[in-house]
């Protein structure tokens, strides 16, 4: 609970009978600004794949220099989410996302610029990389878990889902743009999409409960107000009134992080989703079309097929956001990851000039799956770090893009040598069998949350 939460909203002290007549819980709203956000800010998610071929035609980059920029990227928006989830603590979650928004805004348009590959190593790596970073899936952790008791593992599937949409709603006509009239009309999409939320976010999007006069939802107002640094049936403290500067963000991210690191439980679940994010953004995301059009498959159909795991991806989040709040979400990554593997250990049978049934059947298994993970990883760093978990999930999401980056260069790399990306395939199909049993043996670890320490 944020810090200006310390005293009871004026609502909440009133009684239950006053927060019943509300119609619709602010805390709602929030979520769905927020999803707009996550939407308009996943653009560019789906771009690299769709943008690789046009722009090697044009200026005869490699799949390597171009690999490099989406890793470049990745990197930046893995390693960027765990200070975003202190800066929202520090500045407010509303001032973090509209600047992430234009950040990600401003790297598309002056992509149209570009002429040599450093400059696109500039828009795509840095500029992007900076604004989806402050946009990350640290994002939905931090609204779930401060304006959400109830339905946490929910909203957060809805949240996660929002990336989902965001690339069934542009690729497709990222993909038609690229064609004709060019990649540069697909690029200022991007940007439009982006900057085109801003205004609804710095109007609706709250910072906190408190800001509008309600509890989370779903908790209950406590009768007497409970005195600070109480610890809460779901391990997040009750904090005291402010009465001085709060911690500068980036210390407070790095005294998370040596705080975490001393648990087990955060290796495993920073070794599972690097492997995670090596599967889909770095490998799927990433290089997909480019296979695909390797075996005669025209990049529009390619890209209708990532439009399709967009689809099944919002249905498998929401799906895995319900189970986590029922089942244990350690045999729920175990499943997911090993699903997983199984799909990508055919893929390179199944990859032709025309769309086979058999595609199809991948597509939909795979969309279900692509961020499922997401919620039940959510929930196992809350459940451990109590009120640090939402920057615990900004470093576990770091590795999952350190991971994505590193699949994306690599597997660019290996094209570049072979000809072609079956071994890419076949060597994060073996990683999904890691990380599933990584996930499975996950402990149950209830110290680290009692012996944690006031945030700084």
């Amino acid at each position: 609970m944020p810090e200006e939460a310390a005293e009871l909203p004026a609502e909440a002290a009133a009684g239950p009978d006053t927060v019943r007549r509300r119609r619709l819980h602010p805390a709602w709203i929030v979520a769905a600004v927020a999803f707009l956000a996550l939407v308009g800010a996943a653009g560019f998610r789906a771009a690299p794949g769709v943008l690789m071929v046009p722009l090697q035609q044009e200026f005869g980059w490699s799949t390597t220099v171009l690999s490099a920029a989406v890793s470049i990227n990745l990197v930046l928006f893995g390693l960027t989410a765990p200070f975003a989830a202190a800066l929202m603590e520090r500045f407010g979650i509303r001032a973090v996302t509209a600047t992430a928004l234009v950040l990600i805004g401003l790297g598309s348009a002056l992509t149209v610029l570009v002429n040599q590959s450093w400059q696109i190593l500039l828009t795509w790596g840095l500029l992007i990389g900076l604004g989806t970073g402050s946009m990350a899936l640290v994002f939905a952790a931090t609204i779930a878990n401060t304006w959400f008791t109830k339905n946490r593992g929910l909203v957060i599937g809805i949240l996660t889902a929002g990336s989902a949409a965001g690339q069934l709603v542009f690729l497709p006509f990222i993909a038609l743009l690229a064609q004709d009239p060019g990649w540069r009309q697909a690029s200022l999409l991007i940007a439009a999409g982006a900057l085109a939320v801003v205004p609804l976010v710095l109007k609706f999007l709250k910072n906190s409960p408190a800001d509008v006069g309600v509890l989370p939802y779903g908790a209950l107002p406590p009768v007497p107000p409970v005195p600070a640094d109480t610890v809460m049936p779901d391990g997040a403290k009750v904090p005291a009134a402010a009465d001085g500067p709060r911690a500068n963000a980036a210390v407070r991210a790095l005294q998370v992080l040596r705080r975490a690191i001393k648990v087990r439980t955060f290796w495993a679940l920073a070794a599972g989703f690097a492997i995670c994010g090596a599967t889909t953004n770095g490998l799927i995301g990433t290089h997909f079309i480019p296979s695909a059009h390797d075996h005669g498959m025209p990049e529009t159909t390619a890209a209708g097929l990532l439009a399709v795991v967009g689809i099944f991806d919002i249905i498998g989040t929401i799906a895995s956001g319900w189970l986590t709040d029922r089942f244990n979400p350690r045999v729920l990554l175990a499943v997911y990851y090993q699903f997983r593997g199984i799909g990508l250990l055919v893929l390179p049978l199944l990859l032709n000039a025309e769309v086979q049934p058999s595609m199809i059947v991948f597509v939909v298994i795979y969309g279900l799956d692509w961020v499922a993970t997401v919620p039940p990883t959510a929930a196992i760093c809350r459940e451990t770090f109590g009120a640090d978990g939402s920057v615990v999930f900004g470093w576990v999401f770091a590795a999952h893009q350190l991971g994505a980056a590193a699949a994306a260069i690599a597997a660019g790399a290996l094209r570049d040598a072979t000809g072609h990306y079956t071994y890419a395939w076949l060597g994060a199909a073996a990683m999904c069998t890691i990380a599933a049993i990584i996930s499975a043996t996950i402990r149950r670890d209830r110290s680290s949350r009692a012996a944690e320490p006031a945030a700084a």
